[in-house]
């Protein structure tokens, strides 16, 4: 099934691409593969960014909300930088970055927001290798940072 055909019948809307926090580009083609920088949770709606540990001011299933927003701001990444989401080939790599506190054991259950949001998006297209670190700190102390490598035809 077509990807975008899919983003309208579960009725996300990806929204705008959030613009890069420093000197970096949000996306760098190189022959069929795009890497993806790395994107943290979007804005809420009064235009705050999620801030905290992953363990202490979040809980897992919040942090797994978190990396969800961070997988849609990825997927409007490669829907700009592609013209559709139809020419994604495959999410090849997902590395995904937790703050969390020491004591913290679900990284994959966090970052699994991302990744089940790319299969329920792109299907078999979307399953990917795939790293969950925990991490000290993050940017802007966010608590969840994902970067991805796409195939693309």
């Amino acid at each position: 099934m077509s990807a975008e055909k899919r983003l309208k019948e579960l009725k996300i809307d990806l929204g705008p691409v959030s613009a890069p926090v420093a000197n970096y580009v949000n996306a760098v083609r190189t022959g069929n593969l795009l890497y993806l920088a790395g994107k943290g949770p979007r804005p809420d709606a009064s235009g705050k960014r999620a801030q905290g540990k992953v363990g202490r001011e979040f809980t897992a299933e919040e942090g797994y909300q978190h990396a969800r927003s961070v997988g849609l701001d990825l997927l409007a990444v490669m829907r700009h930088e592609l013209g559709s989401l139809d020419k994604v080939k495959r999410v090849v790599k997902v590395l995904g970055m937790v703050n969390a506190v020491p004591e913290f054991a679900d990284h994959p259950q966090v970052i699994n927001g991302c990744s089940d949001l790319f299969v329920e998006v792109l299907g078999e297209r979307g399953k990917h290798a795939r790293s969950a670190v925990g991490m000290g700190s993050l940017p802007m102390q966010i608590p969840v940072e994902i970067e991805v490598i796409v195939e693309v035809d």
